[in-house]
């Protein structure tokens, strides 16, 4: 992982910067010293070791001999963010029947920040690997999930992201601007479900269905797998499925 050097510009507290940039250091490598953050995060050691005690003492890390790691705690944290959203049960059950029916991975997502963040994932039988996990966020403009729900949001939001959006290309097929991203999200918002057509991972298609009601978007339901099986014509057939999933979800989900 890449950290950049800290930008305490505005309103930001140094202190919790640097304490979430420990976090996410330590979310992907386990048994990590002080020297070694220091380094990485570009502080002394005194600071990073005090950042360390704090953390331990909050039950956030646990310090070993071979260095520091994430503590438990954390998964009662991500447990009763689940629960947050909407009915978590109800959402968690049509992912794994849509696993369970394809074959395929199935995923359910929401909007954070401006990004598509991956709440509830199955795998099917025939399911191939995908960069995708539970908790992490991808851009809205390159995912099925991501532009389906940008499609039926409020459109002062939708603009919202749209605009605030760095543009990066991941593959050949993917959207490079605003006025191609409207354009996609007008054909979203018409047919009612959304496609990545290899946009995020060569090779990797995707179709994904909002869970909305009126104007409130709770997010989306996709299916992803290989274009090798994901014909136009099988899209067309895995869209009633995200559509059926799409509905349960709906009419068993408190909206806030």
């Amino acid at each position: 992982m890449t950290v950049r050097k800290d930008d305490y510009s505005g309103r930001r507290i140094r202190s919790v910067t640097i304490a979430f940039n420990i976090i996410e250091v330590l979310q992907e490598r386990n048994h990590v010293g002080v020297t070694e953050l220091a380094d990485e995060l570009d502080h002394s050691k005194s600071t990073i070791y005090s950042h360390l005690q704090t953390l331990r003492e909050r039950s956030i890390l646990v310090q070993e001999d071979n260095g520091y790691r994430l503590s438990l705690r954390l998964l009662d944290m991500a447990n009763s963010v689940r629960e947050q959203i909407g009915n978590y049960d109800v959402i968690s059950s049509e992912v794994d029947k849509l696993a369970e029916e394809t074959g395929e991975i199935a995923q359910f997502g929401i909007e954070e920040h401006g990004r598509t963040s991956y709440l509830y994932k199955a795998t099917g039988e025939q399911a191939v690997e995908t960069r995708s996990r539970v908790g992490i966020q991808q851009p809205m403009y390159s995912t099925s999930l991501g532009k389906t729900i940008l499609a039926f949001m409020p459109s002062s939001r939708t603009e919202e992201i749209v605009e605030s959006i760095e543009y990066t290309s991941f593959t050949s097929q993917t959207v490079t601007g605003p006025q191609e991203l409207y354009a996609e999200l007008d054909v979203i918002a018409k047919r009612g479900y959304g496609i990545d057509d290899e946009e995020n991972i060569e090779g990797l298609r995707c179709v994904a269905a909002p869970v909305k009601r009126e104007d409130t978007v709770l997010g989306a339901i996709s299916i992803t797998g290989p274009s090798s099986r994901f014909t136009d014509e099988r899209i067309e057939e895995l869209s009633e499925h995200v559509k059926r999933a799409a509905n349960v979800i709906e009419l068993n989900t408190k909206f806030s």
